[in-house]
């Protein structure tokens, strides 16, 4: 099926296929991810390539990451490139917090997210080295703690920002000469430790609402941040009962944050090495886990077992999901899609075909409501 086709939901109900639910019984679809990072790559068109190939595997999102000390492109221009290119797939650049403009951090997710018609994510980082901190010159680097409570701070004042048009506040009147209602132009004045902006958006209300934010929260500084304000937290894991410590953890932190628990979705972010081919997983990588590296957990065997314990995490309820980092990035991203996901797929485990158009939707996550449309505010 070519992966801008969709395919009716009752037709595929009627072949006994079903978005909902999965063989074990669990009231959520699994989730998958992958990056498409391709370190010295300058051509967008690898990326777009890439891109193709994770979509044709019906994966949910593909992030690309950046950072100010490492050199390449800017990762929510390369995606702006990739986004007329796909169909569904989501896309999820990384953009740091620290050192940057709340204002024009926000302007530029909601940017993308208007070219890819809902299909923009931000994926949230900070920048902690002093070498940094010099590339800007205004402030030397601050502690973890602090630069995650700053990123907290930004992501709040964004959803304001995206919530500072409502949906319906450009009327484009030729007759009148009227282009927005001014009505549904709400000024916004947030004030954070570091920083303060004034609204309303220089860009309409983006067609998710807010797109959605991801987290790596692995590291327990960032994992307040995340159970305030993601709707996709990333985690490090060697073992499903350390994923599934994390997952309840944060769970436990959004309830505490006055949230739905289930509209954060935790995924086990893990290094893929599928070069043995169908060789099995190679001791301490498949089976019990993944492997511990300087890099992070790493799996390396064949895309057979790694399904069996994508499959196997899945069901003890350690995590909704993976979020696949390939090591050789073509190579591993063709066997994830056409051997892991293919047999996930076979199963009955992972869907075949999007569910929407948007990211939210590929996500089972909710369209936010406008916190100041009909003066809620």
């Amino acid at each position: 099926m070519p992966s801008g086709e969709r395919v009716p939901l009752e037709a595929l109900r009627k072949k006994g296929f079903s978005q909902m639910t999965s063989p074990y019984g669990r009231g959520r679809p699994l989730h998958l991810a992958a990056a498409v990072d391709q370190p010295g790559v300058h051509d967008a068109g690898a990326h777009v390539e890439l891109t193709r190939l994770a979509e044709r595997g019906g994966l949910d999102f593909v992030t690309l990451d950046d950072a100010f000390a490492r050199p390449g492109p800017d990762a929510s221009a390369v995606l702006a490139r990739v986004a007329p290119a796909t169909h569904r797939i989501g896309l999820v650049p990384t953009l740091t917090t620290t050192h940057t403009e709340p204002f024009h951090l926000q302007a530029t997710v909601a940017t993308l997210d208007w070219v890819s018609r809902g299909r923009a994510g931000w994926r949230i980082d900070v920048s902690t080295t002093e070498g940094e901190a010099r590339l800007f010159g205004r402030r030397y680097s601050a502690p973890l703690d602090a630069l995650w409570r700053e990123a907290g701070e930004v992501a709040d004042a964004a959803a304001r920002l995206w919530d500072s048009w409502e949906d319906d506040a450009e009327i484009r009147d030729v007759a009148t000469g009227r282009f927005v209602d001014r009505d549904k132009l709400h000024p916004v004045g947030f004030t954070g430790e570091a920083f303060s902006v004034r609204g309303p958006s220089v860009v309409p209300r983006p067609p998710q609402g807010h797109p959605v934010r991801v987290v790596d929260a692995t590291e327990g500084p960032a994992r307040s941040t995340a159970a305030r304000h993601a709707d996709v937290a990333l985690v490090r894991a060697v073992s499903p009962g350390q994923a599934r410590a994390v997952r309840d953890l944060l769970r436990a932190g959004a309830a505490g944050a006055g949230r739905d628990p289930d509209s954060l979705l935790v995924l086990v972010s893990l290094l893929i090495d599928l070069g043995d081919g169908e060789h099995a997983a190679e001791p301490g990588h498949g089976g019990g886990g993944p492997r511990q590296t300087a890099q992070g957990p790493l799996y390396r065997g064949g895309p057979v077992d790694l399904a069996d314990l994508i499959a196997s995490w899945y069901k003890d309820g350690a995590a909704d999901g993976f979020h696949l980092v390939p090591v050789e990035p073509r190579r591993d991203l063709e066997r994830l899609v056409n051997g892991t996901v293919a047999l996930l797929q076979h199963r009955g485990l992972f869907r075949t075909f999007y569910p929407g158009s948007t990211l939210r939707e590929h996500l089972g996550l909710a369209r936010p409501a406008n916190r100041y449309a009909g003066g809620a505010a």
